[in-house]
């Protein structure tokens, strides 16, 4: 893997302010004993500053892997960057005056803000978009370190679109009416009042769905697939079935589904009402039903390959 020193500048140094981000959130949850929404004031900045950490380092990775429009990556991870800056700005600035920061028209002031942090993130997703697209059609020398990348980024693209659900009105604020003039329109949570019992840290609703889970689950697999193809790569010199680059892109496709399969099944969930921490007969059997296909695929995946074919199948290590 090439050195971070030739990964996107932009993107590098977002990063290591949202790592500075994350320590001022620690200390705001520590200091600041303000309760906005059912949680802790500073604790919105803080998720958004972890997770943005490893959001744009991976993307500042993988832009190092394109071997086609290079100029065009730079500038889509620059507009990600940057997209991202602005809502962590917005963000911040709402905590500072103890507003919420999403779903807030309650003044003139506050809907302008959303909207603007609204528009980072259709200009955060289409520059994610254009670097998908980029990275299929980049030439990655290892075919699993490769579709790692690929169904990493797309999977994130369908995480990151579940924010676009949460934007919308929510069942009981259309039930309420006066859209047009309401204080908060939008919500985390289906089924219930955003605010209510949550999870420590993450604060996902426990009485009701809530679309964050897939959001999270969804974008985090820009870094969870490529990690996979490390530990796999990591793992070849002591488990000889691993040297075969062929079991290992045979793992990682299965992986990649399972994956993909798991945030359908979260969204699925979130949006029938239902908390992460209390699915129902359904979401279990699902469930069951992801677990089965998978460990029969990994099965599959790991079978023997014929001597004729082993030896002719180079041994390929993850892309630099």
């Amino acid at each position: 893997m090439q050195s971070w020193r030739t990964w996107h500048r932009p993107l590098v140094l977002f990063a290591a302010s949202m790592i500075v981000m994350s320590l001022v959130g620690a200390v705001g949850i520590l200091v600041d004993g303000r309760v906005l929404a059912g949680a802790p004031i500073w604790a919105k900045p803080f998720k958004f500053a972890v997770s943005f950490v490893a959001y744009a380092l991976a993307l500042a990775w993988m832009l190092t892997l394109l071997t086609r429009g290079r100029r065009v990556g730079w500038w889509a991870g620059t507009v990600v960057a940057l997209a991202c800056a602005g809502e962590m700005v917005i963000i911040t600035g709402q905590v500072i005056r103890g507003k919420r920061s999403h779903f807030n028209h309650g003044t003139a002031l506050d809907s302008t803000l959303y909207d603007a942090m609204a528009a980072t993130v259709v200009v955060l997703w289409a520059g994610t978009l254009v670097i998908a697209l980029l990275l299929l059609r980049a030439r990655i020398a290892d075919r699993a370190s490769a579709w790692a990348v690929r169904s990493g980024v797309l999977i994130a693209l369908v995480g990151a679109g579940f924010g676009f659900l949460m934007a919308r009105p929510s069942a009981g604020q259309r039930a309420a009416g006066g859209l047009d003039t309401a204080d908060v329109v939008g919500a985390h949570a289906v089924g219930v009042p955003d605010g209510g019992p949550s999870m420590p840290l993450t604060g996902w609703s426990t009485t009701g769905g809530d679309l964050r889970v897939p959001h999270f689950v969804g974008m985090h697999a820009l870094q969870a697939l490529p990690l996979f193809v490390v530990a796999l790569i990591l793992l070849a010199p002591r488990a000889a079935r691993l040297r075969d680059p062929r079991v290992r892109l045979r793992l990682v496709l299965v992986t990649s589904g399972a994956y993909a399969a798991v945030v359908a099944l979260v969204a699925w969930q979130a949006l029938r009402g239902l908390p992460l921490v209390h699915p129902d007969g359904p979401t279990l059997a699902a469930a069951g039903l992801i677990v089965t296909a998978t460990a029969a695929g990994v099965l599959a995946a790991l079978r023997p390959a014929s001597p004729a074919s082993s030896a002719s199948a180079p041994d390929k290590e993850l892309v630099s």
